[in-house]
């Protein structure tokens, strides 16, 4: 059974979530995330649940090989805060409310309640594999408790009703209920594959269930940066 914990979202577009932990509590998170700790807290880095294949299972979504727990081990009420790692909103995910069970992207953990269990979950079609880029390899969120979210952009939450279906930009899907199937759809159409600008295969999620999606994934981010950089200019021989 998973720790309660209370928590706080700071900010609007540049967030992050403070975590109040009472005496032995504690909360579970990527490395690198924290951002303070209040006396009390202390770290305890490690592989998590599942020990070392756990952790091997990690690498493999390109996450942390550790997973950092804080707990407060003080007499009185101890807080520690997260931020987020790129521009956009912290989402607050109650486990228990919702099933249980969560599938995100593996960018998108930021950290939960201690006695959550993170581990990986594989899409279940091989054509997922080779074309949903981000969706390969999906991170599994099980347990009672807390557990947080990031999303590039705005966030935006979608309730598929039972056979309902919604198509979405790979890059643009954070996490979704379980009982939603993940599919991947080839956009369609000779003009819209190459000069569509949207890559040629969209993720189909089909109800019911949540769908939680982001406006601004980092890596859309990152390649409008990088495009706006010129290119770094040589001189010539001749040149003095």
């Amino acid at each position: 059974m998973a720790d309660v914990i209370d928590y706080k979202i700071y900010g609007n577009d540049l967030q992050l979530v403070e975590i109040e932990l009472d005496p032995g509590e504690g909360v579970q998170a990527e490395v690198g995330t924290m951002t303070y700790m209040e006396d009390g807290i202390q770290m305890q880095t490690g592989m998590g649940r599942g020990g070392l294949f756990s952790g091997f299972k990690r690498m493999i979504t390109g996450e942390s090989f550790f997973i950092t727990t804080f707990v407060n081990g003080g007499n009185g009420r101890s807080r520690v805060g997260f931020a987020a790692t790129s521009p956009g909103q912290i989402v607050p995910v109650d486990l228990g409310a919702i099933g249980g069970e969560f599938l995100c992207q593996k960018d998108a953990f930021l950290c939960a309640a201690s006695g959550t269990d993170i581990s990986v979950a594989f899409t279940k079609k091989l054509g997922a594999g080779f074309f949903g880029g981000e969706g390969f390899i999906l991170q599994r969120l099980k347990g009672d408790g807390m557990a947080f979210v990031q999303a590039g952009g705005a966030m935006i939450e979608k309730t598929l009703q039972p056979g309902e279906s919604l198509r979405v930009d790979t890059g643009c899907l954070v996490a979704f209920s379980p009982s939603v199937r993940y599919d991947i759809q080839f956009i369609g159409g000779f003009r819209n594959a190459l000069f569509g600008g949207e890559g040629l295969f969209l993720a189909k999620m089909t109800g019911p269930g949540k769908v939680l999606i982001q406006s601004l994934p980092f890596s859309r981010l990152a390649d409008r940066i990088s495009a706006m950089i010129p290119a770094p200019t040589f001189a010539s021989e001749g040149d003095s």
